[in-house]
């Protein structure tokens, strides 16, 4: 018999560093290297130009949380994300991100790591999220947009090519040549 407590988004707020609420557990998220982290930024800068210009939502930079209600899964922590769920409080946002970036650090390569990455996208999808962007800038295709309404069939972009977020992002792209320092 287990007597184990399951953690709550609560306990999530003590947490010293970037974590998710996932299965009734902390997960604790590693940092990340340099070109990952230029990658975010430079994401979260054209999707703040994007919130400047369309007054339609907020950019989201790395370490934010968003509460959802998932039966197995209370939070998100993306690389960068666009929210439109009303205005952002002190705590974590409220509802998941229309648009959500994960960029794939050292650590996230094999068949263990991109089974873990669907079942995430399956859940910001189950969440509300309508576009989930998988960014490897190690592929020979460096962003694969996924949709909710297909979730199965990514649309690619190589370098020199420019990436979408729609329907999430109406008019928003971004070069995909931006994402390399």
């Amino acid at each position: 018999m287990s007597t184990k407590t399951e953690a709550t988004i609560e306990d999530l707020y003590k947490v010293d560093g970037k974590a998710e609420l996932v299965n009734g557990e902390i997960v604790l998220m590693s940092p990340t290297g340099g070109k990952p982290s230029m990658a975010a930024r430079a994401i979260v800068l054209s999707l703040y130009e994007y919130e400047r210009r369309t007054k339609s939502g907020y950019a989201v930079t790395d370490n934010a949380a968003f509460k959802v209600n998932l039966p197995h899964r209370k939070s998100f922590s993306p690389d960068a994300a666009f929210y439109e769920g009303g205005e952002p409080s002190m705590k974590f946002f409220e509802g998941a991100p229309v648009f959500a970036v994960e960029v794939r650090s050292e650590g996230d390569y094999g068949p263990k790591q991109e089974k873990l990455m669907a079942e995430k996208r399956a859940d910001y999808f189950a969440a509300g999220t309508q576009v989930v962007w998988d960014v490897d800038l190690l592929g020979e295709t460096p962003v694969r947009v996924y949709r909710a309404s297909d979730p199965d069939n990514p649309k690619a972009y190589r370098r020199g090519e420019v990436a979408e977020a729609e329907p999430a992002l109406p008019g928003w792209t971004m070069p995909v040549d931006d994402l390399f320092v």
